[in-house]
């Protein structure tokens, strides 16, 4: 369990011991409040790993199709979109392991706020 989690269930059980009847509404909100920030900051490191991924890609994929069949101007414009693609997909399903990192990194920032 994160650092961030723990105080926010002491915060809980403090407030259901202060005030039995209105803890659980308080603590259905402090929950939700706490699986919204923790979406967005998968989210966030999600897309991080993404554009990183994408980079990556575009690097991989430059020295393909540079022959008298490569096609036309198009191309590029198909590779960069596919590229974009892969790279969204992988971060999705787990990526590299940078989204992890960077998640952790965000709530730790959090946290010293």
């Amino acid at each position: 369990m994160t650092p961030q989690l723990n105080s926010a269930a002491l915060a809980i059980a403090n407030s259901a011991l202060a005030n039995p009847s209105g803890a659980a509404t308080q603590a259905t909100t402090q929950a939700a409040a706490l699986k919204a920030r923790a979406d967005k900051t998968r989210a966030a490191a999600e897309e991080f790993e993404a554009v990183f991924l994408n980079t990556l890609f575009q690097q991989m994929f430059s020295g393909i199709g540079k022959g008298p069949f490569s096609g036309g101007p198009a191309t590029g414009v198909w590779r960069s979109m596919l590229t974009d693609q892969y790279a969204r997909t992988f971060a999705k399903v787990g990526g590299i392991g940078i989204a992890d990192h960077v998640q952790r990194a965000l709530i730790a920032r959090q946290e010293i706020r």
